[in-house]
């Protein structure tokens, strides 16, 4: 396996199956007594682009009112900030606003992912115009917005690159839907793919010398895919066509090997394939946030769930999933885990 590249076969073997995770401490990464391990040599600061999976808070104004904050079981972390914290750092949003609020930009924070953001369509998940939706930055924007504040990448930056979901779950719905021919769905995610790995390649250009790429997970497998079978299956080929799209342009630019890819269309099989060992009692036949409760809110989204909203107390830990598609706190700690691993693995 080249010393860039990282998917499940190394997760595995290395043996991190533990069910035991925590924030701020990898799988594997406690002592005896509990307590956190010593962090790595490495120190990195964080630098994130992405979608929803990655947003530390861009709508945090709105949805901190009812406990919420981020996509995932509300007051956990997502995956981003477990890697910052694992290297010795914090990251917090480069912007936050939307859904009414005022948009404000933060010179401090290096987590530009939106929920709902695309790669180069500004026209993502629950947008409005005037920031009376979701802001939906597409990350073509964020690696710019970046730049213009903060110039080039430094040796001491670790750059996470996630994206490609929003750009799939619209075109899925629309084939189902059937205002979009399947065909013209394949070519739209092939292009959005290449143009993260064009994105990808300008990171590179700008300075950056340790740059994590992941794929798509298998958004198939959520509880929505799971759900709606015509949906599930448009998912699956939407999904395989970008990754492969993805992996294919990195190659093609000749950066495969200067990045280090991380398999979350993998890793997610595996968990759902073995998500008792991991920890959990619930896989993809639940949410751990109870979407009846959440159907008061302004969207039926994990991004407004709390622990008054869990499906049951301890949903953040034991439920694969916050809502259809979003994973826990649990679930995105144990991806964290994986990144960490690979980061560790490619600095040797």
């Amino acid at each position: 396996m080249n010393a860039r590249q990282y998917s499940l076969a190394g997760y595995v073997r290395s043996g991190l199956l533990c069910v035991a995770v925590t924030l701020f401490a990898a799988c594997g990464g406690s002592g005896d007594d509990g307590k956190p391990a010593t962090k790595p040599p490495l120190s990195f600061q964080v630098v994130s682009f992405g979608d929803s999976i990655s947003d530390v808070g861009t709508y945090a104004p709105v949805a901190q009112v009812v406990g919420g904050g981020r996509f995932t079981t509300n007051p956990g972390q997502v995956w981003a900030q477990d890697v910052a914290n694992f290297f010795g750092g914090t990251l917090t949003a480069a912007q936050t606003g939307g859904y009414g609020v005022s948009v404000q930009n933060h010179a401090d924070g290096l987590g530009y992912a939106q929920g709902g953001a695309r790669v180069t369509d500004p026209n993502g998940i629950s947008f409005k115009p005037n920031g009376l939706g979701a802001l939906t930055v597409p990350i073509v924007t964020q690696l710019q917005n970046h730049l213009s504040a903060h110039g080039n990448f430094s040796d001491g930056q670790l750059v996470l690159v996630q994206g490609g979901g929003s750009d799939i779950l619209i075109h899925a719905e629309a084939v189902v839907a059937g205002s979009e021919a399947p065909a013209d769905a394949n070519q739209a995610v092939t292009v959005a793919a290449q143009q993260l790995a064009a994105i990808t390649a300008k990171i590179l250009a700008s300075g950056a010398k340790h740059i994590v790429v992941s794929n798509v997970g298998n958004i198939a497998m959520s509880p929505r895919g799971v759900n709606n079978a015509a949906l599930g299956t448009v998912l699956t080929g939407l999904t395989s066509t970008f990754n492969s799209a993805l992996m294919n342009a990195l190659q093609a630019m000749g950066i495969q090997n200067q990045v280090i890819s991380v398999d979350q269309f993998a890793f997610i099989n595996d968990v759902l394939a073995n998500f008792k060992a991991k920890g959990f009692l619930v896989s993809n036949t639940g949410t751990g946030c109870n979407l009846q409760l959440l159907s008061k809110e302004i969207e039926v989204s994990s991004l407004f769930c709390s622990p008054k909203t869990y499906t049951v107390p301890d949903a953040d830990q034991t439920y694969m999933f916050a809502d259809e598609v979003h994973p826990t706190t649990h679930l995105h700690a144990l991806f964290a885990t994986l990144v960490e691993q690979a980061v560790q693995a490619a600095n040797k």
